[in-house]
């Protein structure tokens, strides 16, 4: 099991002039599915996505994506966000580290959600570990790392900030900080704050946007749909039809930001020159080790990466999803 996670932090205001993010989400685009990251409904039921049925198609929610930086800044006007101190300060300050700690911001990304009811039970999001990471390998092998506990001595520490920029109703953010089988926290999707957390270890989701119905023409979108600023409008267009127009005041906008930190120099060296990463050939090794522990006959086989019935095993062996949840969605 992996530890628990460490107390997030408030943050407010996060920027000085918040007009910089309608601008920034407006002319940023198309954004895509969330669930385009899964493969199928194996991957999505393997990291603890709600699936219908592991066999079934996937049903993608009007939940959608972009990366606004990854790295440098991948759209103009981002900066601010990337290289926020408010941010790095945090970060430090969530995992209890002094001034020599080196924060490195890698990511910013958007999320925009249409009406729709709360999209999981509780979730975490991706971890990375020296050597396997998302840019490498897919998102369902790493939440299964992170869910297993097996790996924690090549866990990157990573901090997420996640601030908000919607003022309609709905879209609260509920947290575990406490664990999965702790009472949860609801925090308001207040504009122009933010929650600095340990998102890979904290089991958090959204509650329903809006009224919680999906606009109709929405239920049942592909992987390939995207959304797209069109005016006083978001349209979704999917096969090169439009499938709906929603005003943008009824369009929940989230903006994360993470950062890799490194308690000191000597850490960063052991990452940055790759002095005890795990391969792939370890982590099958571990992981069927744990399993037959466990007395679960499942092998990783030729192709563990794509194996559906090895990536069942391991969901089902691992996956985990909070037990308590709010009195009344927010």
């Amino acid at each position: 099991m992996s530890c628990a996670p460490r107390s997030p932090i408030h943050i407010e205001p996060v920027l000085d002039d918040p007009r910089q993010v309608r601008a920034l989400a407006l002319a940023s685009g198309p954004y895509w599915p969330v669930y385009r990251y899964f493969g199928d409904a194996v991957e999505a039921s393997a990291t603890g996505a709600p699936v219908a049925d592991a066999g079934a198609p996937l049903r993608v929610p009007p939940w959608f994506r972009q990366d606004w930086a990854h790295d440098r800044p991948l759209v103009e006007g981002v900066e601010p966000i990337l290289a926020s101190e408010r941010f790095r300060a945090a970060a430090r300050a969530l995992y209890g580290l002094d001034g020599a700690a080196i924060v490195r911001p890698q990511l910013v990304y958007a999320n925009l959600m249409l009406p729709m009811p709360a999209a999981d039970p509780g979730h975490v999001d991706v971890p990375a570990f020296r050597g396997i990471d998302r840019e490498h390998h897919p998102v369902w092998l790493l939440s299964i790392m992170g869910h297993s506990g097996l790996f924690e001595a090549w866990r990157i520490r990573i901090a997420t900030a996640v601030s908000w920029w919607y003022g309609g109703p709905g879209g609260a953010f509920t947290c575990w900080p406490g664990g999965a089988d702790a009472p949860p926290r609801v925090v308001p999707a207040e504009p122009n704050t933010a929650i600095v957390g340990e998102n890979e270890r904290m089991f958090h989701r959204v509650e329903a946007v809006g009224s919680g119905e999906v606009p109709p023409g929405l239920d049942a979108l592909g992987r390939e749909a995207q959304l797209l600023a069109d005016g006083d409008a978001w349209q979704v267009v999917e096969g090169g039809a439009v499938r709906a127009r929603v005003p943008l005041e009824r369009v929940r906008i989230s903006v994360s930001w993470k950062a890799v930190v490194l308690a000191d120099a000597d850490e960063a060296r052991r990452v940055d020159e790759h002095l005890d990463d795990l391969d792939l050939e370890r982590v099958w090794s571990i992981l069927a080790g744990d399993l037959r522990r466990r007395g679960i006959d499942a092998e990783p086989g030729a192709d563990p990466l794509r194996d559906p019935a090895w990536i069942g095993a391991l969901g089902a062996a691992y996956r985990r999803a909070p037990t308590c949840f709010p009195e009344a969605s927010a």
